[in-house]
């Protein structure tokens, strides 16, 4: 959508509050509280047109107003908006009131799996970043020092550090970020594990099989350096790294989509549901990106 639209759901927007005589929200209030009786549904639509905070602010006011609504959240980060309403109001009538204030309403209904991938997005960002500090940390406390001793000044210090790597509670150390390695990868990276698996069932060479193999491959010889007499370096900090740079970077470009996690822009919905009923159900809500 082009700019000038935007500036216009906005300008439609505020008429809107002004015209229903509402208080001006403060987009930096916190979200809004609202008691929503049994009887009432849930409707969730996908829309283009929401860029700022206020704007979000601004539509939950102008539709918490409306006859038979108890409450309303929207998300700009992912473009949904959810409505919680009497039955008797329909989706239709609550569309034309999105479409009415310069929004584009997608007709398909993948604004609650749009929202739920989101969801799952954020949570495997939280995981891989989480569990790579909690890998991270005895590294750079315990076994950087005993691997670069030059960087350090104190050799009583470094041969303490040695002497626990030898002893009986390495077995536990390693144990632990085995677990936390190998559980932030199958978590935060499990988008990319079902694509590799899926790739190589069908003999495909594919970025997201290089990457699943190069971390196995990784965790499996630090494994066997770290409980068998194979010897060399126990590197979970290289897979925690790798599974952490990895989720950041498609979350935040965006490179989700083709992993299958159902996101679906609005303008590509109304493109491939032409067909779709104007009143088809579509489920929503306020989280996600």
């Amino acid at each position: 959508m082009r700019g000038d639209d935007y500036r216009g759901a906005r300008r439609a927007l505020e008429t809107a509050v002004d015209r229903r005589g509402i208080d001006d929200p403060d987009p930096d209030a916190g979200p809004r509280v609202a008691r929503v009786p049994e009887s009432h549904v849930n409707d969730t639509f996908e829309v283009d047109g929401l860029e700022t905070k206020r704007e979000e602010s601004l539509l939950e006011s102008v539709l918490a107003d409306h006859d038979g609504v108890s409450a309303a959240s929207a998300t700009q980060r992912n473009g949904t908006v959810g409505v919680h309403h009497d039955p008797s109001v329909s989706r239709e009538t609550l569309r034309e009131s999105l479409e009415s204030y310069g929004l584009v309403v997608a007709p398909g209904d993948s604004a609650f799996a749009s929202r739920r991938a989101s969801q799952f997005a954020s949570a495997r960002v939280a995981v891989a970043v989480l569990f790579g500090l909690m890998v991270a940390t005895p590294y750079i406390g315990v076994l950087y020092p005993t691997r670069v001793e030059w960087l350090f000044y104190d050799p009583v210090t470094v041969a303490y550090l040695q002497s626990i790597l030898e002893s009986s509670v390495a077995t536990h150390f390693f144990v632990n970020l085995a677990a936390l390695s190998g559980v932030a990868f199958l978590v935060a990276c499990g988008p990319q594990i079902r694509e590799a698996i899926g790739a190589a069932a069908e003999g495909r060479l594919t970025p997201e099989l290089g990457f699943v193999a190069a971390v196995c491959a990784v965790f499996g010889y630090s494994t066997l350096a770290a409980f068998t007499g194979f010897g060399g370096n126990a590197h979970y900090d290289l897979v925690a790294y790798a599974v952490a740079g990895v989720t950041l970077w498609t979350h935040f470009t965006g490179e989700d989509a083709p992993l299958g996690d159902g996101t679906t822009h609005p303008a590509d919905a109304a493109a491939t549901d032409a067909d779709a009923e104007s009143d088809e159900r579509v489920a929503l809500t306020d989280g996600g990106r």
